[in-house]
């Protein structure tokens, strides 16, 4: 038996190729006599950008950059020579997990530093940029991000809005004759992990806020400063924000860095799985295995594990998902991709000790998975 292991990152916990590992440590205890191929996969999210840039060879360049709160920090873009293409991760500038869990507020924490990074890039020379946006702990249409590269976001007075994003409820107008000129002549794909859209109940700052701190209260805030920024946008481009499929990825960055630098907006997924040449590896393989720390009908909104299995699928390979949390009925929707969903918790317990446990929780489940595939092989003989 050839099995593939092909997780996304467990958030919080395990990265991609971390959770590869227990996966098939697990399987190596257990008593499957079977090879296996690791191929740790991301969608997008965080880690993407690292994963590609470790595929393509590519060299670490160090930036000095401005974190969300506006703090300086060191961050890295991937550089690869040969094709001029940077490869950023904006949570290394942006994420999340640079600030403490009190230290969260979407209404001040902005991209100036994911900008910067793009700066970087431009200066390098990239005449390519390719971006992973997930794991941001911002919910500014990349409006900080955009001020780092020239671009001047102004109140009805003319003055500039020095504070991002709760500051652009008071947005007149843009003034880009300041933007960075080698943005012309470069290529910029944004790898995105979720279809969300900008504006509204399934928007940024509805989904996203409240993940990264957003009060009841400061979502509708929110909400008001990324409608202003797309009203203005249509304005000034006559381009809309809030119509673009992925645009809410990261907090609207993906809207923003579409409208206003002419962004590809990509299926994270999707691209990584052509980048690993994914479809060549699922021949004569007998299973799949995909997991991530949730799956459930988001999972099939362009997450990792559900471009996976789609690909498997395809190839008629079964699928087998782990996780820590699955939905308490599977739908129809999620059957027609996976043909087993496992949990891999043990007990009642909090996301924080299931976080804590994960790699030993995902060992375990790997292994009696592996002995219930070989107690099915032992049956058939």
């Amino acid at each position: 038996m050839h099995i593939i292991i092909a997780p996304n990152a467990f958030k919080g916990s395990l990265t991609a190729e971390e959770a590869a590992d227990c996966i098939a440590e697990g399987i190596r205890q257990s008593q499957l006599d079977c090879s296996l191929s690791l191929i740790p996969v991301a969608d997008g999210g965080d880690g993407t950008a690292r994963l590609i840039a470790k595929k393509m060879n590519s060299k670490a360049i160090p930036v000095s950059v401005h974190d969300p709160l506006g703090r300086i920090v060191e961050a890295t873009f991937g550089w690869a020579e040969d094709t001029k293409t940077a490869i950023i991760e904006i949570s290394d500038a942006s994420g999340i997990k640079l600030l403490k869990k009190e230290e969260l507020n979407p209404l001040v924490a902005n991209t100036r530093g994911a900008g910067e990074l793009i700066l970087a890039a431009l200066e390098h020379g990239a005449q390519k940029i390719l971006i992973g946006v997930g794991g941001t702990a911002t919910v500014d249409g990349a409006s900080g991000l955009l001020s780092a590269l020239g671009a001047g976001f102004k109140n009805e007075q003319g003055g500039t809005i020095a504070k991002l994003p709760e500051g652009l409820v008071q947005l007149k107008s843009i003034d880009l004759s300041r933007l960075n000129k080698r943005l012309k002549q470069c290529e910029i794909t944004v790898l995105c992990d979720v279809k969300n859209t900008l504006l509204g109940a399934n928007g940024s700052a509805a989904v996203f806020g409240p993940q990264k701190g957003a009060s009841a209260n400061d979502v509708i805030l929110l909400e008001k400063c990324l409608e202003q920024l797309n009203l203005v946008a249509e304005k000034t481009l006559n381009v809309s924000m809030a119509s673009m499929i992925h645009g809410g990825a990261a907090g609207g960055v993906a809207a923003g860095l579409a409208a206003f630098l002419g962004a590809d907006l990509v299926s994270g997924i999707k691209y990584f799985l052509d980048v690993v040449n994914f479809d060549e590896t699922l021949q004569e393989v007998d299973i799949v295995i995909t997991a991530e720390g949730s799956l459930d009908s988001q999972t099939l909104e362009g997450k990792g594990p559900y471009g996976v299995a789609l690909r498997a699928k395809n190839k008629k390979v079964p699928v087998i998902g782990l996780s820590g949390q699955v939905s308490l009925r599977i739908d129809d929707q999620m059957r027609n991709y996976f043909d087993v969903l496992l949990p891999i918790g043990r007990s009642p317990c909090s996301i924080d000790e299931a976080i804590a446990h994960t790699k030993d929780d995902l060992i375990r489940t790997s292994c009696e998975l592996g002995n219930l595939l070989a107690l099915k092989m032992k049956n058939k003989v």
